[in-house]
């Protein structure tokens, strides 16, 4: 079976590895296509890489999705997490996360070098 969905990731970041890892393994049918971007994008990829290391981004079909939504759309291939990215779809839930997200961002240069030292 063809893979549904391309995840970019970056492959530098310690916490980032780790999260692709647990995906990886939920990911039993398959049905995503993991590609680091830490070492650049590929040129089939659409997106400039520095915006693809800024932020979590998925190609779902044609269209390409980032932040929360791009989370919501890998849950939902995932059948363990699939409720929760059905639950996702709901535009107040969608936006809730999208800011809990932004949250993240700003805390993540941190939880990196965390991760990375209890590596």
């Amino acid at each position: 079976m063809q893979p549904q969905l391309t995840v970019w990731f970056d492959g530098a970041c310690p916490l980032c590895l780790r999260e692709i890892a647990l995906m990886r393994r939920l990911d039993r049918r398959d049905r995503i296509s993991f590609i680091d971007v830490s070492e650049g994008a590929p040129e089939s990829c659409p997106i400039d890489q520095a915006e693809l290391l800024a932020r979590f981004h998925v190609r779902e079909g044609e269209q390409i999705l980032s932040g929360a939504a791009a989370f919501a759309a890998m849950w939902r291939e995932i059948p363990l997490l699939r409720p929760l990215g059905l639950i996702a779809r709901n535009r107040l839930v969608l936006q809730t996360l999208e800011r809990l997200y932004i949250v993240f961002l700003r805390f993540r240069p941190r939880l990196q070098r965390w991760v990375a030292r209890r590596s």
